[in-house]
């Protein structure tokens, strides 16, 4: 079902004048501005083409890529491969070291109705717009998405590990995460990875903007050439592929908070619970820890004070949103309905867009938002399962946005995908 080809990559040049490590830089969309700030001074990092700034972002993305061509400051790769990606990475209170291990490939963009590739998130607008117009004017992905497979045989994993052994990088990046990177260029053993794939649907598990912009520009493209045929340059999209069995996955929380409200403190408590059993806590830093494994339950930071909140089993029919179960059973649908719409009056198509609530995923910086009166209040909730994901997109529906947070996030920098038509890999050229 899902067709994947290997890729001829643009990477930086091998110079003595920097190391990789300056040139990787987090994905735009968990990139801070302070972060931002000290990237954007090293003239060669790659934030300079995934999140371009100046008065017209994608035109001077687009003017600097061809400069560095050019320049010879990034050269494409002349073998076409698949790029062995692996993230080694430990987790606050875990002694254990994970593995998360994977490919980066072209994918086919496929249209969600097609049943191939298949989403569990809403996306915000804004968002893909910009994804759009940076795509269209580079006709580059500066970073893959992240996509899961399934094979409980793991028959492409040995071929994985045997090429880790000879890295391409090996870099600790903005995480604290060692990020690996290797090719594997054997003909035989990219065709074996090409037929593994294609019996397989692909779950998305990250990126859900920037493969919703590949497939509007896609659209865009295919109607103004005549003899579209489905197997140009623009309708393939960059991907990180994990099997979704791997024991090293990890999906973290991500939080809400809330800039401001008009009801009352006391008002909030009191619609609270009619819903919820609101219980008072001492410890707002123990609020991830008094909800781990209990169902629709939330910590909630106001005003200096901590609750633990869990909805009343009784109450759970009542939500009239037209999901299937496997949506309304999540924490966090929960969440979103009782409190956003029934009690805060947000409503549901508004919430997307909604300017004063944002998503954090560090739990100690909800507490701190509140503390300095940056935010009226903080959400904490837990992490949603493989399982819940898996569930989820099979139903054919959709989370709230911001669900999940699949870690580590994948870096930018490594490598860049080109879908120019004299810079791609078509199968017939592979000869697959």
């Amino acid at each position: 079902m899902a067709e994947i080809l290997p890729l001829r990559p643009w990477r930086y040049h091998d110079s003595p004048n920097y190391t990789i490590d300056e040139l990787t830089s987090p994905l735009f969309d968990v990139v801070s501005v302070k972060q931002r700030e000290a990237l954007y001074c090293n003239p060669l990092n790659s934030i300079h083409l995934s999140v371009p700034c100046g008065a017209q972002p994608a035109e001077e993305a687009a003017t600097l890529l061809q400069a560095w061509k050019d320049q010879g400051i990034l050269v494409q790769d002349p073998l076409p491969g698949i790029y062995v990606y692996y993230q080694y990475f430990r987790l606050p209170g875990d002694e254990k070291t994970y593995c998360r291990k994977g490919f980066i490939c072209h994918i086919k963009a496929y249209d969600w109705q097609e049943g191939v590739l298949l989403r569990h998130e809403n996306t915000i607008p804004s968002a893909v717009n910009d994804r759009i117009d940076l795509l269209d004017k580079t006709e580059l992905n500066t970073s893959p998405t992240h996509g899961l497979y399934t094979d409980n045989r793991f028959i492409l994993e040995p071929y994985m590990d045997e090429s880790i052994k000879s890295p391409l990088y090996e870099t600790e990046d903005y995480q604290g995460v060692r990020d690996v990177l290797a090719v594997i260029q054997d003909h035989e053993v990219l065709r074996l990875f090409i037929h593994t794939l294609r019996d397989k649907q692909i779950l998305l598990a990250d990126g859900h903007h920037r493969y919703e912009g590949s497939l509007e520009y896609r659209k865009k493209i295919a109607a103004l050439n005549p003899n579209h045929t489905g197997f140009e340059a623009y309708n393939y999209h960059l991907m990180y592929l994990t099997n979704s069995e791997h024991d090293d996955l990890r999906i973290l929380p991500t939080h809400r908070v809330l800039q401001s409200m008009e009801m009352t403190d006391e008002e909030f408590l009191a619609h609270l619970k009619l819903y919820f059993e609101v219980i008072p806590k001492e410890d707002p830093y123990e609020l991830n820890e008094v909800i781990v494994g209990k169902r629709w339950a939330f910590g909630l930071y106001l005003s200096g004070n901590a609750y633990k909140l869990r909805l009343k089993p009784e109450m759970h029919n009542q939500i009239t949103w037209n999901f299937p179960t496997e949506v309304k059973d999540l924490d966090l649908t929960v969440m979103h309905y009782f409190i956003f719409e029934k009690i805060l009056g947000i409503y549901r198509q508004t919430q997307r867009n909604y300017e004063g609530l944002s998503y954090e995923r560090n739990f100690t910086a909800c507490i701190r938002k509140v503390d300095m009166g940056e935010a009226r209040l903080a959400l904490i909730t837990n992490d949603i399962s493989m399982e819940q994901v898996k569930r989820v997109c099979h139903s054919g529906a959709i989370m709230p946005q911001k669900s999940t947070f699949f870690y580590p996030k994948v870096i930018c920098g490594f490598l860049f995908s080109s879908i120019k038509e004299d810079e791609f890999v078509t199968a017939a050229a592979a000869c697959l």
